[in-house]
């Protein structure tokens, strides 16, 4: 004799929550069942350890059916699981409200409305009788004495409705199962094929070469690159195990990574944020949890005391392995850090531990050559740095010449790194170098020498006055360069100082007059004495031909230190090139 009676919900209301709502997507339909079916058989385990444990899907036009070998229900158990939404007194009693059970019996059973019309579900406890189930999406259901079923355990069975036949195709099942299911404890058939396989990332008993394999398999295969190396996580407090792949390519310290995390074997998500830190930008991680909440979607991990401390545990976990990597094999570090240069440095920016790592082994460029602070200091008794790029650009070649080491420090974080340096350990304290510094270390000249030129430095100071430049002449490395332009920082800052005065309104400009110091820095043009031009020049006597090829040294310098080059720079340039060219065609032409 069968009896009727209502859900004591609004079931269409719910069914709407979780398939706009709750879930992400409507695939978790499949995720929901395998999670009963898991459940069951965990709860008869614990009774019975050694009974059948398997859950076998079987597809049919637009059906599906799911069995399990778990523990079964009694007919009251039926009416108090499945129709009654929050009775976790009666979950306690059976024991589905345990730790050690995935998800909400019965609530996830729910999820199949959004694929299907009716639910059927027939189950066949360890004593007692058969009881079929049959609940409809209007909100009606029945319970009624089931046929035989063969075996302890429950059967599920849904038909698709008008519209969602996709969800229950092979092809589609198949693919979900293997998604959700494929390092469940338990054997997952979908029609009669396995989809999940022993969980070897899991076992740390496997051996170790074969488990190595299985790892870098695994990661070609489900996230399409080879690890540079694989990290072992255990974090026993979280009941969390699993590995980080460290991927062989660069990536951006900006970007959140996403993680893919199991929840007792049954994935939640691939992509959660959750329990590794942000700053382990360059792992993606394959984590299983026993202990840490899910929210209430089964989709993300619940941000509580539990999972901060998990993150900090994996945090340091990732941490350690780079510290064993530069104590055990340096050649493997390097390499990592070639990889993962910013964004280690931009952890060891503010990692005590890291950034003496990163110092040791993390190499700068300089101007004789990628070196660490430690050989900088070797070579040159210093560390001496620009805080840009551009400003290395424009000395290198000259401080390389003589023999000079400057270190870069334009580069992200490098400036922030040496400084750091330096507080760490005062034996590595750097400091700014000044351009203006390498005039020290250029050769003076002979007092002859000097005077001999004094007459076409005269010439060339002339021409270069209207640009705002002084005329010095010096003897450097390497001969093939006639001249350089040298801007230091006073010079720079008066020369920013009045471009800007030009550049803004009447008012601004009054402003900024009236907060000129007049500094009287100027740039230089360094004349090289050592170059064969320069020194035919210095036998010049014509003020013009003097002139126009002091201004043709100056654009070349200009170019080739890389300097920003002004309207005013562009005009000289532009005459001297004229000039120039006008006098050799005269000289032409009178012959």
């Amino acid at each position: 004799m069968s009896t009727s009676a209502n859900f004591q919900v609004d079931l269409h209301g719910v069914v709407d929550l979780l398939s706009h709502h709750l879930y992400s997507s409507t695939r978790v339909y499949l995720r929901e069942l395998l999670q009963n079916a898991v459940d069951a058989i965990t709860a008869r385990r614990a009774i019975d350890p050694q009974c059948p444990a398997e859950v076998r899907l079987e597809t049919s036009p637009g059906g599906l059916v799911v069995r399990d070998t778990g523990i079964g229900l009694t007919r009251e158990q039926v009416g108090d699981l499945l129709a009654t939404i929050g009775r976790s007194s009666k979950r306690d009693e059976i024991g589905f409200a345990r730790q050690e059970f995935l998800g909400q019996f019965g609530i996830g059973l729910l999820s199949a409305y959004m694929v299907a019309d009716e639910v059927r579900v027939l189950t066949q406890p360890a004593e007692g009788t058969t009881t079929l189930w049959v609940g409809s999406a209007d909100g009606r259901y029945t319970v009624a004495a089931g046929p035989d079923r063969g075996e302890i355990g429950t059967t599920v069975s849904i038909q698709a409705r008008r519209g969602a036949e996709e969800w229950l195709q092979p092809v589609t099942v198949t693919e979900l199962a293997t998604l959700y299911g494929s390092m469940l404890p338990y054997p997952v058939t979908v029609d009669g094929v396995t989809v999940n396989e022993p969980a070897v990332m899991w076992d740390r008993t496997a051996d170790a070469r074969v488990r190595d394999v299985a790892l870098v398999t695994y990661a070609q295969e489900q996230l399409g690159f080879t690890p540079f190396a694989v990290i072992d996580l255990d974090v026993p407090s979280a009941g969390l195990t699993g590995v980080a792949f460290v991927l062989p390519y660069a990536a951006s310290p900006s970007e959140r990574p996403t993680h893919r995390i199991y929840l007792k074997r049954m994935l939640l998500s691939d992509r959660i944020q959750g329990p590794v830190p942000d700053w382990a930008f360059f792992v993606r991680a394959h984590l299983n949890t026993d202990e840490l909440r899910p929210t209430a979607s089964r989709e993300a991990l619940f941000e509580d005391p539990a999972l901060d401390a998990a993150r900090e545990a994996v945090g340091a976990q990732i941490r350690g392995w780079l510290l064993r990597l530069s104590a055990t094999d340096p050649a493997l570090m390097a390499a990592f850090l070639r990889i993962h240069h910013l964004g280690i440095k931009a952890l060891a920016v503010h990692d005590e531990e890291l950034l003496g790592l990163v110092l040791r082994w993390l190499p700068f460029e300089t101007t004789q050559g990628r070196l660490t602070l430690a050989e900088v200091k070797e070579q040159s008794g210093e560390i001496r740095f620009t805080s840009t790029t551009e400003e290395f650009r424009q000395i290198a070649p000259v401080a390389a010449a003589q023999g000079l080491v400057i270190v870069n420090g334009g580069y992200t974080y490098d400036t922030e790194l040496l400084e750091a340096a330096g507080h760490r350990d005062p034996a590595q304290h750097a400091t700014r170098f000044d351009p203006s510094e390498l005039v020290t270390a250029f050769e003076t000249l002979h007092p002859a020498t000097e005077v001999a030129a004094r007459l076409f430095l005269s010439l060339a100071q002339a021409a270069m006055d209207e640009v705002g430049c002084e005329v010095v002449l010096r003897a450097f490395n390497p001969a093939g360069l006639p001249a350089m332009y040298l801007l230091d920082s006073s010079a720079a800052f008066a020369d920013e100082f009045n471009a800007t005065k030009d550049r803004v309104d009447q008012l601004w400009a009054g402003l900024l007059a009236a907060l000129d110091t007049k500094i009287e820095a100027r740039p230089q043009l360094i004349l090289n004495h050592r170059n064969p031009i320069v020194r035919r020049l210095l036998t010049v006597a014509d003020a013009d031909v003097g002139g126009l090829a002091t201004r043709a040294l100056y654009g070349q310098a200009l170019l080739q230190g890389r300097h920003p080059v002004s309207p005013t720079d562009q005009a000289a340039l532009s005459d001297a090139f004229q000039g120039l060219l006008d006098r050799v065609l005269r000289d032409r032409t009178d012959e």
